[in-house]
This record gives C-alpha cells, sequence and structure tokens, in this order.
C-alpha cells in the first residue's frame, strides 16, 4: 500500500449551490441527522425550494461520492452519496469528497467508514457539546491505497459482507418493532385511552407542578470542557430511558436559567426536537443535573412520574406532539404545546397501581427487547471490525471466507 493524504486523492468540497441560485429551484435537503452511525441516508419524502431551504443547504455532492460529517463527529455520520432522481443538496456541515482518478470510491468510503478514520476524525474535533473538525484537517489525514484491482475488490468483498450484516440487523429490527407494537397495545389498555375506554382528560399545566424548558442551546458559553454539572440533552432521551453517555457538563453558576433548569430525582424530560415528545424519568444519580432544550415537568403531587412517563409515551400523546410540532425539515415541540398536551386525570392511587401493573406487563418485553439491541451491537462491532481489517491490510479478501446468514 502507499500512503496518501486524503487530499491527495480527492477533491473536497468542490460543488455548492450559488447564492444566485432560482429561489424555485426545488431539491432534497439532506442534514446530519438524515444520516446514520452505519451511513445509511434517508433522503427526505419532502422537497424544499431553495428560498425556503435553510441557509446551510449549499453542498453538491454527486452519486458515489463521500459526505463526511464535520460537527458532532461522535455520531459518526459518514456515507456513500446515493443515487436520486431528485436532486440532492446536502448541509455544510459535512465536507464531500470526490475520489480521484486512480481511487475506487466505494473503497474511499469504506476507508472514511473504518475505525482508523473515525478515530483520527474524533481524535482531532474541537468543542465539548458540538466538536466539530474544518474539512481541510480531514483533507490532512493519511490513506494507505492499495492499487486500484485491490480496491475493487475489497469494495466488492465489503458490499457482500455488510449486505449480510445488514440484513441480520434488519431482521432484528423487524423483530424489535413487533415487540413495540405489543408494548403499546399493553400500554394503551392499561391507561384506558383506547378506542373502547377514554378517561377524562386534562392539559398537562393544570396537574404538574412545573412545565418549564431547560436552558437553550445558545449562547455557548454555558459548556465547560470540564468541572460543572452534568447535562441531559436530547440525545440523551430516549422513550422511558436516560442514556448517561455522551453528557456534557455546564457552568455550575447558580444564576437564574441554570437554576430553572435544575434537575431533581423524578422529573420527566421530554425531547424538544428531532424525536419529539420522547419522555423518560430522572434517575436518582442525575438529580442536581441540568438540561438542555429539553422540556422539564416537575410531576407534584398530582402526578406519579412513572405514571406521566407511561402516558407521554403513549400513542396518544405522540398524536398530540406530532399535531403540534412545527418544521418541515425536523420536528420541534415547544413548552407552551405540552403545558396544553391532554393527559388522563385519575386518582394518584389509581395511578401508581397502573405504574406497577404495566412495570409486570411490560418488563419481559423490556428484556426482549434488550437482547435484541445487545445482538445488534454486536453485529455493528462485527461490521465495523471488518471493514478495518478490509482497509488496512488486515484481512486478505482473496482468502476469506464467507460468512452465513445464520447465527447472531
Amino acid at each position: 500500500m502507499t500512503s496518501y493524504r486524503i487530499k491527495d486523492i480527492a477533491r473536497i468540497n468542490s460543488r455548492v449551490l450559488p447564492e444566485g441560485t432560482d429561489e424555485e429551484f426545488r431539491f432534497r435537503y439532506i442534514d446530519i441527522s438524515a444520516v446514520d452511525g452505519l451511513g445509511n441516508v434517508l433522503i427526505p419524502e419532502e422537497d424544499v425550494a431553495f428560498e425556503n431551504a435553510p441557509s446551510r443547504a449549499r453542498r453538491l455532492a454527486p452519486a458515489g461520492s463521500v459526505i463526511v460529517s464535520t460537527v458532532r463527529t461522535y455520531l459518526k455520520a459518514i456515507a456513500s452519496v446515493p443515487e436520486s432522481d431528485d436532486p440532492l443538496v446536502f448541509s455544510t456541515g459535512f465536507a464531500v469528497l470526490e475520489a480521484m482518478a486512480g481511487v475506487d470510491s466505494r473503497y474511499l468510503a469504506y476507508h472514511c467508514r473504518s475505525s482508523l478514520f473515525i478515530d483520527a476524525v474524533v481524535a482531532r474535533s474541537v468543542g465539548v457539546s458540538y466538536p466539530a473538525i474544518s474539512p481541510s484537517e480531514i483533507g490532512d489525514l493519511p490513506i494507505s491505497l492499495p492499487a486500484l484491482e485491490e480496491q475493487r475488490r475489497i469494495a466488492e468483498f465489503l458490499d457482500v459482507e455488510t449486505a449480510r450484516i445488514d440484513r441480520l440487523v434488519a431482521k432484528r429490527s423487524e423483530m424489535r418493532d413487533l415487540l413495540a407494537l405489543r408494548r403499546e397495545r399493553i400500554v394503551e389498555s392499561e391507561l384506558g385511552i383506547d378506542q373502547n375506554a377514554r378517561r377524562h382528560m386534562t392539559p398537562l399545566k393544570y396537574l404538574a407542578e412545573k412545565v418549564t424548558v431547560g436552558i437553550v442551546i445558545t449562547p455557548a458559553k454555558w459548556y465547560v470542557e470540564s468541572g460543572g454539572v452534568p447535562a441531559l440533552r436530547g440525545l440523551n432521551v430516549k422513550p422511558g430511558l436516560i442514556d448517561t453517555e455522551n453528557l456534557v457538563s455546564i457552568s455550575s453558576e447558580g444564576n437564574a436559567e441554570n437554576v430553572k433548569s435544575r434537575l431533581a430525582a423524578g422529573d420527566v424530560v421530554i425531547v424538544r426536537t428531532g424525536q419529539a415528545g420522547a419522555a423518560a424519568v430522572v434517575p436518582e444519580e442525575l438529580d442536581g443535573a441540568n438540561c438542555i432544550d429539553l422540556i422539564l415537568v416537575r410531576p407534584g403531587r398530582k402526578l406519579n412520574s412513572g405514571y406521566l412517563q407511561y402516558v407521554l409515551n403513549s400513542n396518544c400523546v405522540r398524536v398530540q406532539v406530532a399535531e403540534n410540532s412545527v418544521g418541515s425539515i425536523q420536528a420541534h415541540f415547544n413548552v407552551g404545546s405540552m403545558k396544553q398536551v391532554s393527559i388522563p386525570s385519575i386518582p394518584l392511587v389509581e395511578q401508581e397501581e397502573i405504574v406497577a401493573a404495566l412495570d409486570e406487563k411490560t418488563g419481559a418485553l423490556d428484556m426482549l427487547e434488550q437482547k435484541l439491541n445487545e445482538q445488534e451491537k454486536l453485529l455493528a462491532d462485527r461490521r465495523q471490525a471488518l471493514i478495518t481489517a478490509a482497509v488496512t491490510g488486515q484481512l486478505d479478501v482473496t482468502t476469506a471466507r464467507p460468512a452465513h446468514d445464520h447465527g447472531l
């Protein structure tokens, strides 16, 4: 293999959508959130006119080129640009790499998906809450290239093997969807808000002690490199679960905004942007932490935290959130709308009975889902290791035996 720098073998950000573009020009806009950690690109169902598009919608990338997220690099939003019947325009949060002569674009994409490249990008990223790297720094990263024919053999081998792993992941995803449907039916039935029995519904603001919003993402001065207190973001909140990975620390100064957003164990936090409406109970270990750009609900004397979590994650409330969210690119739900969300108003004792029943009935389903998640994690790790071994020459693809779809 011969060593180069990325900028020696690929053009970087060579095409942009000019400011003088026709205002009526329509395209599909790809933001960072549309690219997952496995390199899949979700093309939006709706297009957008240039005049209504975000100002960051400027990067042009031909099919087969490689997009690398230069912000929030821990998300590993790196992918090959797919074929599309409609024009695609990408966020300026991506660096677009177009392979030069003598470089297989698929091989370049797999190199950028390897742990070798990702670790280098993350290590060079600057910032705590939104770590970022400049396109020029990406251009300076090293890449080892075998002969073109060997690049193609490696890419073809990885096309087959990653597709096999992706099929296994898809099967587990289907199983998880079935579990989620079963869980939803159990929750709706126990809460008494299914089609056969509707309880009296009351706006949340009349039941909760407090409904407010955490620290808004700007100004950046809230974030600190170390020290301070931990803070939850939308990234950390899943329906019924607080993920404590990738917590940030913020200033511990007792100013008004910090005090307003300070969490207590038993509070319920709700995502405002992205997976809008996802709610979870704050655990004991995060008592005294803060929240950033999340809705904070303090249940008070009329609401049980677990009951509120079940209700807010139910289809009944999800429908209300969807109806009151704004934004065609990414759903956004505000605190005013959350105060108006109607939930079943029942005595506290009855809430506690429902929580006990639901914890028991959904517990087995949650265990099955956890096993599926663990299997998906193993498959993702295997996929990553395979890509890294192939592009670094640790795996000879000419002698590697193809695997089968049984096993994990």
